[in-house]
């Protein structure tokens, strides 16, 4: 057990001139407050001479002294728990010669332990240990500990020098909901605990950032605490597979894989009216905006299951990882959303434009149109108005390039850029357009930047803006130059209604 009142520090009686024994190592854990009964003394002697024995061998530690191995191995294993009650099972990560596992199972035979070392010989030398100890309710994982290992953990404990980030993802697959990342860390982590808790501040909660001293010497430690706000894959695959249909997709010739496939074109897209979402955060977005409007989750395999905001009516497909790599053209490696889009209706310019600011996009390139959808919608423009010329809004980099914007701005189908009527209120964008800073914009008006390579047709060009750049440059790309027209254009609008 741990004594929080400290005693006297006893040193190893060296007087004798013989070597250390139990009672010098009974006398420096107790310096510690560390007070073990005859038998957990004695199971930790005999763990201390295998150490000894095994390590000219396998180099399992480079402290040698005795009464330096006493603290900064054995009583720096077990004082955590002088701070923390230590759930069970409890997996010890990178134990390597079994610290703190073994010491922890010693001085707390209740506690059920798994000590996880990947290199072998410290793994057989682990084994060796528990069998000559008889020790029970403790076991040995000779692999490296990765998300995908899903043995049932109520908490993890490690002294490993491996970032916590880093240690945090492994434990995905293991760690139950509410159990407890014990990270021991020397008292320099501060930048370690910023970015774990910033990475992962939607599956773990810091709760405890503890500073103490190994007692009786200068050795500064740090207790890290992360519990766990979500639960393990192997739980969230389980409650999905309740909550959703699920189908598994391994051939190239497979119906559903046929169909997605032809979302990766503007045809395809255009005749389902369905998109695939791609990248962490706009499939987040989107989910939490448009859930009704979510056909299915796609994800490599069984890894990584829908979150629970999926709507019930949304299907899982667990597609075999080189087919979703076809699917993943923007190359995130996360899953897809499927979704049902919007409908485009056509826009009639005899009817004029609507009011407000429109954008009319002649740009064949799908990058540009996503580009130039999310500067619309984040300058408050009232409508995007898609020539005949430009690529599907709906094409997968388009939907990338828009940042999910896309889902957000009202979008219609208008004639080709050679068809706009002549009296309409366009505002062409023209390297020898008036200064768009100068420029007084009308209350109704529609914005054109020119098409790749042929530009905007004459007769369009009664209106025309620029955007004032270096001599050194010849153009600036469209999009961009649409972005600072809109922004220019948003700024006056705040004016006018101040």
């Amino acid at each position: 057990m741990v004594n929080d009142k400290m005693k006297k520090k006893k040193s190893p009686d060296t007087a004798k001139g013989g070597p250390p024994g139990p009672q010098d190592m009974d006398g420096v854990l107790c310096g510690c407050g560390i007070e073990l009964s005859s038998k957990q003394l004695s199971l930790l002697w005999q763990y201390h001479n295998l150490l000894r024995r095994y390590n000219p061998e396998l180099n399992l530690t480079r402290i040698h002294r005795f009464e330096n191995m006493v603290l900064k191995l054995y009583a720096d294993s077990i004082l955590p728990m002088r701070f923390v009650d230590l759930p069970s099972p409890l997996l010890d990560i990178g134990t390597g010669a079994g610290m703190p596992g073994i010491p922890l199972k010693i001085a707390c035979p209740d506690i059920e332990i798994v000590l996880a070392e990947s290199r072998a010989n410290r793994a057989e030398f682990l084994k060796t240990v528990l069998e000559k100890l008889g020790l029970s309710g403790i076991s040995v994982y000779g692999h490296a500990i990765t998300s995908g290992y899903e043995q049932s953990a109520a908490g993890i404990i490690t002294r490993a020098v491996e970032n916590m980030e880093k240690t945090l993802e492994r434990i995905q697959g293991c760690l139950e909901h509410d159990g407890l990342a014990v990270f021991m860390k020397g008292p320099h982590c501060d930048h370690e605990i910023l970015e774990a808790t910033k990475k992962f501040q939607n599956r773990f909660r810091l709760t405890e950032d503890i500073a103490y001293q190994i007692p009786g010497t200068s050795h500064h430690r740090r207790l890290v605490i992360f519990q766990r706000k979500d639960a393990p894959l192997r739980r969230q695959k389980e409650k999905a597979m309740k909550k959703h249909r699920v189908r598994i997709i391994e051939s190239e010739q497979n119906r559903t894989f046929r169909e997605l496939k032809k979302l990766l074109t503007a045809k395809g897209a255009k005749k389902q009216q369905q998109a695939l979402i791609s990248g962490t955060k706009q499939v987040r977005e989107i989910l939490s905006a448009f859930g009704p409007q979510c056909l299915a989750w796609i994800s490599k395999s069984d890894r990584m299951p829908p979150p629970a905001n999926l709507p019930a009516h949304a299907a899982w497909y667990q597609i075999e990882p080189r087919l979703f790599d076809t699917l993943d053209i923007i190359g995130t490696n996360s899953p897809l959303l499927l979704v049902k889009t919007p409908e485009v209706p056509a826009w009639d310019p005899q009817q004029g434009l609507p009011y407000g600011c429109s954008v009319l996009v002649p740009f064949q390139d799908p990058e540009n149109v996503g580009t130039v959808i999310r500067s619309a919608a984040a300058f408050g423009a009232n409508t995007v108005i898609m020539l005949s010329e430009a690529a599907y809004p709906f094409h997968p980099r388009a939907v990338r390039a828009s940042g999910g914007a896309v889902m957000h701005v009202r979008i219609m189908q208008g004639p080709s850029i050679l068809k706009l009527p002549e009296d309409l209120p366009i505002v062409a964008l023209s390297v020898e357009g008036n200064p768009v800073g100068k420029f007084d914009f009308p209350e109704t008006f529609g914005i054109l930047p020119g098409m790749e390579g042929p530009g905007i047709p004459k007769y369009l060009q009664r209106t025309t803006v620029s955007v004032p750049i270096s001599p050194q440059i010849e153009s600036l790309n469209a999009s961009a130059a649409t972005a600072v027209a809109l922004y220019v254009w948003s700024q006056t609008k705040t004016s006018r209604q101040d």
